[in-house]
């Protein structure tokens, strides 16, 4: 199914404690939609009621029975617009509980899925019950439907195994006031699982509003974040936003597609990204955080870090390189993927390799330099590391661990490591394991606060939200180096200092970011970008009231990252 064109809609809107009036606002963003007939209407997350409750009976009182008017109208409407229509509510649940549930009714009026949020955020994990099954991913006549809601795709383990499991199109319904929630949470997940997305999102206010001011005050939250974001979306497999709405208005985005454009998980280079994925090195992930051990952080608060972009690349760039490292006063130093060898030249670039770690040695003094290089197993084959260089030789090197077409040669690595340096600790990974969600999360499990990729990018996602995202959700700094290309230059991410939602920021008013670190972007110049990083901050995961970044990943529900293929 999917082979067709059809025509998708995310509709955002407001929604109040008044649930007769919220149906009434569905209906009417249904039929506004219906206008430009789609076959497919996305509608937020928490349609029946505001995410706000008095307490536990007042929650289970506000939510719905799938038998109830509310849902029974949602299927009426959705007969007779002749649309698939996914809605997030909350429902009542045997023994008094309540899910917070995305709904798929078909254009009969039939309802064909139901997912439960695996994933809860703040208050949510007092008054909701996460997931215990796994969501719900149906195959229609205009194809293979995923469906997920908001904090679920903070993270990536909830879109991941939805689009493992066949999605083409994944159906996110949000209820949020953060800003990165649509410039990187969203249009992350279609390039990185080579789907499309559609998600809606709420506007106006997400709290009763006569109290906005009393939970401002209670909160250290300003008003104008207690309202929900906007900036529904529709995002192709190769990340192009397809579709946006504003940030403050009611509103209905359209974009038309060919679901079964999903099917094909090639990269540029011809690499397919899911043949490739290396589940039996993911078991980690899908183990109970209780009973694993946790990291000790350690370094300095703050470190200066830089990226440097090269005028020539290869073997001849060499001097030019020595003199910016020899200059720097960088305490880490990242150089693009190969830049310093003739990577083509086989057994040559093995020698030119020995020579770039000597020659880095002999001048970086204090300061340690990542770029990647050719190095050989024991066994004499060729394999593609990223290295880190001190001024004592070659410290630590992270072969490649995902095979990739335009590195075919390479031996791959049977997992990563991780090297404790005086700035914290640092993880590395060459270009081509970084398109996968898995590896970054591997190496935060292993308490790494400095991520450092050479990169060689193929595409533009990778830059504007890939190793950004990567990043934020795992919380640890980014120091990223790629020469400049028309798929972006260097980029230096620095973790947010202030960062808890509800706790007391001290360095910046809040701003509603849940996660999107500091960017500093090189421009296309060649010569360093320096920027402080904050390592000890990669302690700190909690976003939210019991919402953990790591240890809150539903662990339980990841076989499909960890089953074979």
């Amino acid at each position: 199914m999917g082979s067709q064109q059809i025509r998708a809609a995310a509709a955002q809107f407001h929604v109040g404690s008044d649930i007769a009036v919220n149906l009434e606002s569905c209906l009417r963003v249904l039929d506004k939609a219906a206008a430009h007939k789609p076959q497919l209407v996305v509608l937020p997350e928490f349609c029946n009621h505001l995410s706000w409750y008095d307490n536990a009976e007042h929650c289970f009182d506000v939510s719905l029975t799938l038998d109830g008017d509310f849902l029974q109208a949602i299927a009426t409407k959705a007969k007779e617009i002749q649309a698939f229509v996914v809605i997030g509510v909350t429902l009542q649940r045997d023994n008094s509980k309540v899910s917070g549930s995305n709904l798929l009714y078909s254009p009969t009026g039939e309802l064909l899925g139901i997912s439960d949020k695996q994933v809860l955020i703040g208050h949510e994990n007092d008054f909701l019950e996460p997931a215990t099954t796994p969501g719900a991913v149906v195959d229609t006549e205009i194809g293979r439907l995923g469906l997920y809601m908001c904090m679920d795709g903070v993270i990536n383990e909830t879109p991941r195994c939805l689009s493992l499991r066949g999605a083409q199109v994944l159906c996110n319904s949000l209820n949020s006031f953060a800003p990165d929630e649509g410039s990187l949470h969203i249009p992350v997940r279609a390039p990185e699982n080579r789907v499309f997305v559609v998600a809606a999102n709420k506007v106006g206010p997400l709290v009763p509003e006569a109290m906005m001011d009393g939970i401002s005050a209670a909160t250290n939250i300003p008003v104008e974040f207690l309202n929900g974001a906007g900036e529904s979306q529709i995002v192709a497999p190769d990340g192009t936003v397809l579709a946006m709405a504003k940030t403050r208005d009611e509103e209905v985005v359209f974009a038309d597609f060919c679901p079964s454009d999903a099917d094909s998980k090639t990269r540029p280079d011809g690499t397919d990204v899911y043949r490739s994925r290396r589940p039996e090195l993911y078991a980690s992930l899908g183990l109970d955080p209780a009973e694993q051990a946790g990291s000790k952080f350690t370094g300095p608060e703050k470190a200066e870090v830089a990226t440097l972009q090269l005028a020539q690349t290869g073997f001849a760039a060499l001097e030019e390189a020595l003199s910016a490292i020899a200059n720097s006063g960088a305490s880490l130093i990242v150089l693009p993927g190969l830049c310093l060898i003739d990577a083509a030249e086989g057994g040559k670039a093995i020698a030119q390799s020995e020579s770039v770690i000597n020659a880095i040695a002999a001048q970086c003094g204090d300061s340690l330099v990542a770029t990647s290089l050719v190095q050989t197993t024991a066994s004499g084959e060729r394999q593609h590391c990223a290295v880190l260089i001190g001024s004592q030789g070659l410290v630590f090197a992270q072969p490649q661990v995902h095979f990739s077409e335009r590195f075919a040669w390479s031996a791959l690595a049977e997992g990563f490591a991780s090297y404790d340096s005086p700035i914290g600790r640092i993880g590395l990974m060459v270009s081509d394991d970084s398109v996968y969600p898995e590896s970054a999360r591997l190496l935060a499990l292993q308490g790494v606060q400095i991520l450092a990729v050479p990169l060689m990018p193929l595409e533009a996602w990778e830059l504007e939200t890939g190793l950004l995202e990567r990043a934020g959700e795992n919380r640890m700094n980014l120091v990223a180096a790629a020469q400049p290309s028309a798929h972006g230059c260097s980029t230096i991410g620095a973790l947010q200092r202030d960062f808890t939602i509800f706790g007391e920021w001290q360095e910046r008013a809040f701003d509603g970011v849940l996660t999107r670190p500091v960017v500093t972007q090189a421009s296309t110049n060649a010569g360093l970008t320096t920027a402080e990083i904050y390592p000890r901050c990669a302690e700190n995961k909690v976003v939210s009231h019991r919402t953990h970044l790591l240890d809150n990943r539903p662990w339980h529900l990841l076989a499909p990252i960890t089953a074979a293929h």
